[in-house]
Order: C-alpha cells, then sequence, then structure tokens
C-alpha cells in the first residue's frame, strides 16, 4: 500500500511516518519545500508548495492508495488581518477540496482527514459525540466544520472513501503551546493555584493518535465514518499536574485560589485564553471507534505523559 502524507514534518506527521515506515509501508510525503528533512528512508518527499485551491497534488498522488491530510492552518501569523477566516479557508478548505478531488480523480481509494473536537465546541458539561450538532467557537473550528461538509459531498459524488477524525489536544514527544508550557511550569517546582479546580479534559497520546490512524488505514469499516479519539482517560487539572509531577520524580506543589479570582488574573497578564484551556471541561466519547473498529488506545495515560516529559 502506498500512503501520502500531508504534514508529514509537524508534531504528528513526523511520528506518524516513522511507525508506518516500521509497519513497511510505501510512504509518500508532501512538503512545501524540498530542504533537508529527516525523514524515513523509505518515505519519499514532493515538493508541492503553498497547501491551497490551486495546488497541483499530480505527482504526489501517481500510485497512492491512501492520503492522511493533517496538514492545516491552525492560526494566522498576522494578527492584524482583515479576515483571517479566509485566511484558513484557503488551506483547510479551499486546500482540502482540491487535494480530495485529484486523489478521487487520481484512483485513490481512501482519504482519512485530521480534523478537531472544535467542530463540537469548546466543552460542555457532557461528553462529546459524533452525533453532537456542530458548534465551532473560532474560526478555526469553523473552517475544519466547512472542510468535512466539502469532503462529505466529495465521497458521496465520487465514491472516496473519506475517514475523519477529530482530536482533542494532542501531547507526546515535542508537544508544543500549552502543554509544553505546563510541563515547564511543573518542572520549576514553584507553587501553582489550581487546587481548587474542579475539571475534567480528555487528551490523546500521539501514539495512541499514531495507532487508531493506523487503524483507520487498514480497517474496511472505517470507510465514510468520524470519529472521536483519546486516551478515554479524563483527567483534571491538578490530577494532571500531579501525573506530569510524579513522571519527573517531583512533587506538584498545589495551592488553592478561588477559579473566577485565577480567571481574571490571568486575563490581565494576557493569558486568559491558556487559563480557560487549563481549567475548563472538554470531554470527547470515544466509544464509537471502540464499538465499530474494535480500537484500543495502545499506551495509558501516565505512559504517554513519561514519554512527553523524558523527550521534553
Amino acid at each position: 500500500m502506498k500512503i501520502l502524507i500531508t504534514g508529514a514534518t509537524g508534531f504528528i506527521g513526523r511520528a506518524l511516518c516513522e511507525t508506518l515506515s516500521d509497519y513497511g509501508f510505501n510512504l509518500r510525503a508532501a512538503v512545501r519545500h524540498n530542504i533537508d528533512i529527516r525523514l524515513p528512508i523509505n518515505c519519499k518527499t514532493v515538493e508541492i508548495g503553498d497547501i491551497g485551491p490551486q495546488t497541483d497534488w499530480q505527482e504526489a498522488l501517481v500510485g497512492v492508495d491512501t492520503v492522511i491530510h493533517l496538514a492545516a492552518r491552525v492560526h494566522v501569523m498576522n494578527d492584524s488581518a482583515s479576515n483571517p477566516l479566509n485566511a484558513f479557508r484557503k488551506v483547510n478548505i479551499m486546500g482540502s477540496e482540491r487535494l480530495a478531488q485529484m486523489a478521487a480523480k487520481a484512483g485513490v481509494k481512501r482519504f482519512i482527514f485530521i480534523s478537531s473536537v472544535k467542530i463540537n465546541g469548546e466543552g460542555a458539561s457532557w461528553s462529546y459525540t459524533e452525533d453532537d450538532l456542530p458548534e465551532p467557537q473560532d474560526v478555526y473550528g469553523i473552517s475544519k466544520m466547512e472542510a468535512e461538509r466539502v469532503l462529505s459531498r466529495i465521497a458521496a459524488e465520487t465514491g472516496l472513501q473519506t475517514v475523519i477524525l477529530r482530536l482533542p489536544l494532542v501531547y507526546g514527544p515535542g508537544v508544543k503551546a500549552n502543554f509544553k508550557s505546563l510541563i515547564k511550569l511543573v518542572g520549576s517546582g514553584l507553587p501553582l493555584p489550581f487546587k481548587d479546580i474542579n475539571n475534567r479534559r480528555s487528551f490523546i497520546y500521539l501514539g495512541n493518535l499514531v495507532d487508531a490512524i493506523i487503524t483507520c488505514v487498514q480497517h474496511p469499516k472505517a470507510a465514510g465514518e468520524t470519529f472521536l479519539v483519546s486516551d478515554g482517560q479524563d483527567i483534571s487539572t491538578p490530577d494532571l499536574i500531579r501525573m506530569i509531577a510524579s513522571a519527573m520524580k517531583k512533587k506538584a506543589f498545589l495551592f488553592s485560589l478561588h477559579p473566577g479570582i485565577l480567571k481574571v488574573l490571568c486575563k490581565i497578564a494576557g493569558k486568559g485564553e491558556e487559563v480557560e484551556k487549563l481549567t475548563g471541561t472538554l470531554l470527547v466519547d470515544s466509544s464509537k471507534i471502540h464499538n465499530l473498529l474494535g480500537w484500543k488506545p495502545p499506551f495509558t495515560m501516565e505512559e504517554g505523559i513519561r514519554e512527553t516529559v523524558v523527550y521534553d
């Protein structure tokens, strides 16, 4: 089986390429520019430039059986962009549409699209499922929702087997942004004001995500389905901090500060959004992929945190 991977040089893509290579798959990586990129020896690269409505995927798609579309715009670099939604749409919607159309024309059988739980929303008092009505709250979530709808239309018109994976926060070796910042905070040994945060969040370890993607590559029942995936160990922020500290062989120092006061102070410091992600509740129900495909996470969250901390 020959697999084309977009976003192969990213956080998820590198780990996915390494594991698929170990499994013996024939890999091709679509890259913006052919620079010195460390990928497995059996992963050939094809330069495609920027992803958008005019991208030429013809060379990259020759002989390909499955496309795994990881590449996406996740933020706008220029905060003064007059219409950030258009910037997201160019890559995440029109770019995905162009790739899927050319993939169907090239005879690709399956198209795996990496999406986001942000389509469901930013958190609720229940666990999100694939049947919930979409309630995206930002331009990234809106663009992913519209991309999913475009792919469903192309699948209906061409017979291309689409598989959609909606992800919560992904962590693992090389993780960036808020999760890496939290690891650094815990490692500093400073007392942290999260003792009274009574929330629960779903996460997915990189190794579990890669295993779920490979299951969707191979399993016949994955075709045409949307799946929410997670570690299956929903956890509060205080317990996450304790787990990280334990993996570092440190003691977590937590103290009480009213959540409302904490949020106000962090907003003043310009960290309101980051704290909301740390202290809010966001849960996903992964029972569909368990029941339909028989997939179970091969790694526990404790194992995933240990690997993440060791790398960092």
